[in-house]
Parts: C-alpha cells; structure tokens; sequence
C-alpha cells in the first residue's frame, strides 16, 4: 500500500493563530458543509482534513490530553466491542484494543478514505489484529447493528454536519446496556488553546444527545484540557 504524503512536523499540520491574547490551535481542515444545530443553535465545525494526521499522533498529545486516564474513567472491559469514531490514524483505538483484548473487537470508523489508509498501515506495522477499520458516512459511522458495548468519540462530534442522525446510527448500533461517551475540549475554559468551534460545552452536549433519547450520566473532570462526557443509551 502506498503510503500518503503527510507534511514533515507538527507545527506545520496544526497552525496557530493569535486571537485576542491567547495562542488557538487552528486545525487543517478539509471543505465540508457548515451550518447551526437546530437545538443547541451550535455552530458545525468543518471537518480536520487528513493533511492534519500527523497532528493526531504528535509526541505533546500523551501529556495534553492523557488518552490512558481518559480510558481508565471507561471501565473498558475484556471481551467487550467498541468503537472509535472519527478514528483518524488510530490513536485511541489501538489503546482501546489493549482493553478489549483476543477476544474483544474495536471498530474504527472514519469519513476520509485517506485517514482509513494511514490506519491500516499503523495496524499492519504495529500487527494489530482486534481491530476492524470502517469507512463511514457523514451521517452513519456504519457499525453492526445491536452490538456495540462502548462507543468512544474524542474531539470529534463537534465537527458532525448531520449529529441528529450519526446520533440515531450510533444509538442503533449499542447494546441495550451501551453507553456513549464523548471527550470534547472544554468551552466553558477560556484558557484551553483550541478555536471556539472546536470545543463543547457540557450543556451543549446534553441538550443535543438528550434531544436523541440518550440520558446523561455523568461528567468526569479528570483530564486537562477536555470532558469526559458519558452518555447512556
């Protein structure tokens, strides 16, 4: 497989713009439609292009956003099949496969064939077997249906153009008993260095996942920069 040309360093994938005194991660996107939530009366994020992969998997990410804690607030248990969507390069999924184990599943999906790609040669170079790459939809990420214990979305769902049907997808695709969970960076945090557009707030998330019959469980306020929000189906 031929691998994709990505830009040499970290700064260079993720430019950073001076906004009114304070330094804002201005992420490289990729043209998509844009528009307003009919609940929140949020505004769309567009998409982060996969010219931006590298980003994803810079060295800073394990000390910004303590992806292991994050994993740890889940409960993530062997045997269980989850999913990572808007998966990118497969960060949190290979994290997510250590869990699961032999005899668990992680289905990854992304909407960016190229981003699909880059995680297939990260799981052939890395020899990863539990997980299952998915390209998705803008408005279905395309799982099994019934069958999905967790579904984990990390700085993600903000930059949905259809959420009210990615969420009915994703609901239809837990078990029962699953449970949605979304880590986003904290609007309400003026300090966190990411543009408005790409951060959530926690009331924002609960009255858009509400608005889809998930109910709100919790939030955990362990991580440094972003939320942990626990949705239960």
């Amino acid at each position: 497989m031929q691998s994709l040309p990505l830009r040499a360093t970290s700064l260079a994938l993720a430019a950073i713009l001076i906004a009114g005194g304070a330094l804002v991660v201005a992420f490289p996107e990729q043209a998509s439609p844009t528009g307003v939530h009919p609940v929140s009366g949020r505004r769309f994020a567009q998409v982060m292009g996969y010219q931006g992969a590298a980003w994803l998997d810079r060295t800073e990410r394990d000390r910004e956003e303590e992806p292991d804690r994050a994993l740890d607030a889940l409960g993530i248990k062997r045997g269980w099949h989850v999913a990572d969507v808007g998966a990118g390069t497969g960060y949190m999924s290979v994290r997510m496969s250590r869990r699961v184990g032999e005899s668990g599943r992680v289905y990854a999906s992304d909407v960016q064939p190229q981003m699909i790609e880059l995680l297939q040669q990260r799981l052939a170079r890395e020899r990863v077997m539990n997980i299952s790459p998915v390209l998705g939809a803008p408005d279905d990420p395309r799982l099994p249906a019934g069958a999905i214990d967790l579904v984990l979305m990390v700085d993600v769902y903000h930059e949905f153009s259809e959420p009210q049907k990615m969420l009915r997808a994703i609901r239809a695709a837990l078990k029962p008993d699953g449970r949605l969970v979304l880590l986003e960076y904290r609007k309400e945090d003026p300090k966190v260095p990411i543009r408005e557009e790409h951060k959530m707030s926690v009331a924002d998330a609960r009255v858009e996942l509400e608005a889809e019959s998930f109910r709100f469980v919790k939030v955990d306020g362990r991580l440094p920069r972003q939320h942990i929000l626990i949705f239960e189906k």
